[in-house]
């Protein structure tokens, strides 16, 4: 979601609302209030009479993998993939004005993804019209629309399952006949209006969309339709906007590509010229830490003819923010924002550190110690050790509570052994480290063996060759158990085919 196509609207959502994120969601906006996605009005959502900009989708599979960061440095909620990248950024701000919009093709996920962002967002939105192959190979998108029983379970899921609105966005189908009657299924879900883009799954942005047919839909059904498609044949600018709600009778107005091209499409005074814009919102990149490749693309498609030109040649090579920032004489604002963000960051590190010092825990007993894998054999862990110690003390087993730092994204963790604590002061990259690191802690206090290599023989290592051991005579065993079976069926067999050529009459 980071590159291509797939993170272009990302960008225009971004400079719209004020916001940045590596991979924006949809967010809804009103003319008074530009931001991602469907359509909203703080404090509730409403879905007529609005100018909103497109979302973007992100795939489900990616989204459930996500954990949620409180980024103190930003202020923003982070959800960040297990490689550590950021998925979806968002912020209060935009908490009663953010749709967000997933592809999905199973019910049951689609909702883990609602609920894992549904308290920082104002609702959630199904893409059921993308025609892009990586979505419609994997059942999603446009794919939806030939499956209508899919589609209205994985509706009626989510709005059964969430507190929050739910919206779907679709494509037309090749006959009005079966677009009103999926629709008129869909409004039977509860959803709380339908995007719906006025082209076929076939066609492309060059064919006319057909106004008609949302027309249609419109009166169909009672829920807001909101049309899309219209910025290849009607809108340039503001104004257009509401010609072509009128066109379509739609409730409302999504905007895409248009509002990629200049993001000020949505000021009614008038398009601010592109310099300006595109200068407002690398601001907002830089403040929000933007990936530089989403932030590129962006600019890229507000140049579009003019990426020929000196200044478009030298930001098709950037290969940074900083680069980015040089190119539009932005330079030095860089280097203050990310001075200022260093600053922040490092301020909130000391104090955190701080805390932990003074943290009112004089019954947790500390060591400055982290675990190396290679200082120990293959498969022999501290917390291996120190399970089997307490199996032979007849203690319960050892109890690890582990924290995530928001700041750093750092992992500490306390075991409990024997009514007494122990932890590491230094924090660890994962989970599993910070846990291998406090059984260490409470194997030295206790003046126990931890398994390193250094330390001679390994009881550890010669229990697991003794199992295996007596695994494989076990399996020896069987097989000989087996094979002698084998025999006597075998026997048997012959004695009962020679009894029975016995009795065959003469």
């Amino acid at each position: 979601m980071r590159s291509g196509s797939r993170c272009r609207l990302g960008g225009w959502l971004l400079q719209c609302s004020a916001r940045a994120s590596e991979v924006p969601p949809a967010r809804l906006s009103s003319a008074e209030h530009t931001t991602k996605g469907m359509t909203v009005n703080t404090p509730a959502l409403c879905f007529r009479s609005k100018k909103i900009l497109a979302p973007m989708e992100l795939i489900d599979i990616k989204m459930v993998q996500c954990k949620r960061v409180v980024n103190e440095v930003l202020e923003t909620v982070d959800f960040v993939a297990p490689n550590e990248r950021v998925v979806f950024r968002t912020c209060v701000r935009e908490r009663d004005c953010v749709v967000f919009q997933m592809g999905s093709a199973d019910a049951e996920r689609a909702l883990a993804v609602a609920k894992l962002v549904e308290k920082d967002v104002a609702g959630i939105d199904v893409n059921m019209g993308c025609p892009k192959e990586y979505s419609t190979k994997a059942g999603m998108g446009a794919a939806l629309l030939s499956d209508p029983d899919k589609i209205e379970c994985i509706l009626s899921t989510l709005v059964k399952g969430i507190c929050k609105p739910v919206t779907c966005k679709i494509r037309i189908l090749p006959s009005l006949e079966d677009t009103i009657s999926l629709v008129k299924r869909i409004e039977k879900t509860g959803v709380a209006a339908i995007a719906v883009h006025g082209r076929k799954k076939e066609e492309r942005p060059q064919h006319p969309v057909h106004c008609e047919v949302i027309k249609a839909i419109s009166e169909a059904v009672s829920v807001p339709v909101v049309a899309n498609g219209g910025s290849h044949d009607f809108i340039k600018e503001y104004i257009d906007i509401e010609d072509f709600q009128q066109a379509t009778g739609a409730s409302s107005v999504m905007i895409a590509r248009a509002a990629m091209w200049n993001p000020s499409i949505f000021r009614r005074e008038g398009l601010c010229p592109l310099k300006e814009v595109m200068q407002e919102y690398i601001k907002y990149a830089v403040r929000y830490d933007n990936h530089y490749t989403n932030t590129k693309y962006c600019l890229c498609q507000m140049l579009r003819e003019q990426l020929e030109t000196t200044e478009g040649k030298k930001l098709h090579a950037a290969q940074s923010t900083q680069e980015i920032c040089e190119v539009f004489e932005m330079g030095s604002f860089y280097e203050e924002t990310t001075a200022i963000l260093e600053a922040k960051k490092a301020s909130l590190k000391a104090k955190t550190q701080d805390e932990d010092e003074q943290m009112e825990d004089t019954d947790v007993i500390k060591m400055a110690v982290r675990f190396d894998k290679r200082e120990y054999p293959p498969q022999i862990t501290p917390k291996m050790y120190l399970l089997e110690w307490c199996r032979k003390a007849k203690h319960p087993q050892p109890v690890y509570e582990t924290v995530q730092r928001p700041l750093d994204k750092l992992f500490c963790s306390v075991v409990t052994v024997a009514e007494q604590k122990y932890r590491s002061t230094l924090w660890d990259k994962s989970k599993k480290l910070a846990e291998q690191a406090a059984a260490i802690v409470c194997l030295r206090t206790l003046g126990l063996p931890e398994g390193k290599l250094n330390e001679g023989e390994n009881h550890l290592i010669n229990k697991r060759k003794r199992e295996n051991q007596e695994f494989l005579n076990n399996k020896e065993h069987e097989d000989d158990l087996l094979v002698e079976a084998s025999h006597k069926r075998a026997h048997f067999t012959e004695g009962a085919s020679d009894s029975s050529s016995s009795e065959v009459p003469r």
